[in-house]
């Protein structure tokens, strides 16, 4: 099977102006955000169906500008933290950040739980801050930098269940199904985590886990992000917490950091 090739079908003259090296430099980062593991460059030539002397000096300076690492022991490229970095200095996350950070820790330190923070990045969420438990040697964290499916995880649920109700229904019609849930089956499910105003349901992916959703507001009082604690279950009851504390600690740890934001109801 021919490698499959990622290159816009857009013609450089529908585009108005073409920027050959830029759209590759582009190409590589998209492909190896997809690719936890990494790729060599022989594994990025083929999946962007360009040959390997196209993109060789592309992705060397991209090494060398800290956009791209490479792993020595077996030559694959990953993208670094330094666009994470970079979005945040040029978005409303580095103040976000800097509001959540210290409230995160005191959150994480009292309920021995890991914590993270979550915005909406078009149809994705994307994870820009988190806080592990110091205390425990075993807990639940999201990676830095994840990308979440907006209707399948509890973050990305509070965020779409508070978006202004236009924005939402064009984000809606652009979802596809999710584990087959009809759209008015999640319509639905939305409608009641706005009622009540954040979510708390079993994990669908990881056994013995609660996850706690709660919204964050700017100045505006709209929800730019969901703080959430992914609760670990233990049997040897050695938790500070329980689920219906922690949930009552993590509203408490969102409207301090709404409150940090501007949001002052």
């Amino acid at each position: 099977m021919p490698p499959t090739k990622r290159r816009s079908s857009r013609s450089p003259a529908a585009r108005g102006y073409a920027a050959p090296a830029l759209e590759k430099g582009i190409d590589i980062i998209e492909l190896l955000a997809a690719e936890e593991t990494g790729l060599t460059v022989t594994e990025i030539s083929q999946q962007l169906g360009r040959r390997m002397s196209e993109l060789f000096r592309i992705i060397i300076v991209m090494e060398r500008r800290g956009w791209l690492q490479k792993n020595i022991d077996n030559s694959r490229y990953s993208v670094t933290y330094h666009l994470l970095q970079l979005a945040h200095r040029g978005t409303p996350a580095k103040s976000l950040s800097v509001a959540a950070a210290p409230v995160m820790e005191r959150l994480a330190a009292h309920i021995n739980q890991s914590c993270h923070l979550v915005v909406r990045s078009g149809i994705h969420g994307l994870v820009i801050l988190r806080q592990e438990n110091p205390r425990r040697h075993a807990n639940i964290s999201v990676r830095l930098g994840a990308s979440l499916e907006l209707a399948a995880s509890c973050s990305g649920r509070v965020l779409l269940a508070h978006l202004d109700a236009h924005e939402r229904e064009d984000l809606l019609g652009r979802l596809a199904r999710v584990r087959g849930q009809s759209r008015a089956g999640l319509q639905t499910m939305l409608a009641r985590i706005r009622k009540r105003g954040f979510e708390v349901r079993r994990s669908p992916m990881t056994a013995g886990v609660t996850d706690i959703s709660y919204p964050v507001r700017g100045l505006d009082g709209k929800v730019v992000a969901a703080l959430t604690v992914p609760y670990l279950h233990v049997i040897d009851d050695s938790l500070p917490t329980t689920v219906e504390q922690t949930r009552r600690l993590l509203e408490e740890a969102a409207r301090r950091i709404s409150q940090s934001l501007g949001f002052l109801r």
